[in-house]
């Protein structure tokens, strides 16, 4: 029943920024959290960052500390990813995660993601 679209990917050198967007629509409930994570083709998919849906407290994967930034809009039901000093190594598909509770800690997909391509 859950919708989700994700959506600001793109191609940028080395060194630039991109804003990710992700609109959650369909069924109607709160979630414990919701975060971005990344894959690779034959590679595991990987936690970016989470926040909070109502408190907004932060959590950032090591290597994104410092260039990342998780933000949201409840009212509007988005997530928001802002991706500074871009690396060749953050090239993935971008997805968005729902962890419906605090008690799981499971995050579930619905989106197809959006590509993420840093190079030269």
């Amino acid at each position: 029943q859950v919708q989700v679209v994700e959506s600001g990917g793109g191609w940028v050198q080395p060194g630039g920024s991109l804003r990710l967007s992700c609109e959650v629509s369909g069924r109607t409930f709160t979630p414990w959290r919701m975060g971005w994570f990344r894959q690779v083709p034959g590679k595991e998919r990987e936690y970016v960052a989470s926040i909070t849906w109502i408190g907004g407290s932060t959590y950032y994967a090591d290597f994104v500390k410092g260039r990342f930034t998780i933000s949201k809009d409840n009212a509007k039901n988005m997530l928001y990813l802002r991706m500074n000093n871009l690396k060749p190594e953050d090239t993935a598909v971008y997805l968005c995660g729902i962890r419906p509770t605090m008690e799981r800690n499971e995050f579930h997909f619905w989106g197809q993601g959006t590509q993420v391509t840093v190079s030269s």
